[in-house]
């Protein structure tokens, strides 16, 4: 459905993985779409593939360089609709006590930060706007947390926190929710398992706490941010959707 048309939607991350799918599916769906990532030439290629996209480097964990993807999306549209907080960073996969602390607030700074500094300057241009939307893409690790990505885990329930005090401060006027995806073959998790690719065994392990009997695909997360932000879902405010293929009930 075209519920998006002459919307603005900010995608953060957007150049890979999820927020890719998720910059396609709103563009789809009519909407102009600012792809914002710290890796300009894979911005600047989806961006290319959409009708009337920019892309705009972003390191969402530096104020200026938010302010000046949100300036972008005002010179370029006029304004911002819909805010989708999608970048993040793992740690590897390791005992809490063996992460550096450098890795540690790197990663905060990107998983938690970025989501205050990308609302602190977007908001305001969403205010009065109909519709606006505000989703935040956390982790089912938020909620079932597993052993080895303990401060990862708990930067995504930080971002469940500012997702429903966030709901609480803007509401009715901005919708603020989030959703918990399990884990899917992208970039992001194969970092986090400092791997290029999956081996088989690391897979079915993964697969085997899955109800539903596969990972996630980024289709999966981007359909659903796209109904968390859509007419669809304009009683929603606050809710933290898990998108885990029944991991969670586990």
């Amino acid at each position: 459905m075209p519920y998006f048309t002459d919307k603005v939607v900010v995608v953060t991350g957007a150049a890979s993985g999820f927020g890719e799918a998720t910059a396609h599916a709103f563009a789809s769906a009519g909407g102009r779409v600012v792809v914002a990532d710290i890796d300009a030439g894979g911005a600047r290629r989806v961006a290319e593939q959409l009708d009337g996209a920019v892309a705009v480097r972003t390191d969402v964990s530096d104020a200026g360089s938010v302010r000046t993807m949100v300036a972008a999306a005002a010179d370029a549209f006029g304004g911002i609709d819909v805010l989708v907080n999608n970048a993040g960073v793992p740690h590897r996969s390791m005992p809490m006590l063996d992460l550096p602390v450098e890795e540690a607030d790197r990663m905060w700074a990107v998983n938690v930060r970025s989501v205050f500094l990308c609302c602190k300057y977007a908001v305001p241009m969403m205010r009065g706007r109909q519709g606006a939307s505000v989703v935040n893409v956390a982790s089912i690790g938020a909620v079932r947390p597993r052993p080895g990505m303990t401060v990862y885990n708990a930067s995504k329930g930080a971002v469940l926190t500012l997702t429903r005090g966030l709901a609480a401060e803007l509401a009715p006027e901005v919708r603020v929710n989030a959703m918990n995806p399990v884990v899917a073959e992208t970039g992001f998790v194969r970092g986090a398992q400092g791997v290029d690719r999956l081996p088989e065994e690391m897979r079915a392990a993964m697969v085997a706490g899955i109800p539903m009997g596969r990972l996630a695909e980024p289709r999966d997360v981007a359909d659903t941010i796209c109904f968390l932000a859509s007419p669809e879902a304009r009683f929603l405010t606050g809710v933290c959707l898990d998108v885990d293929g029944g991991r969670s009930i586990q």
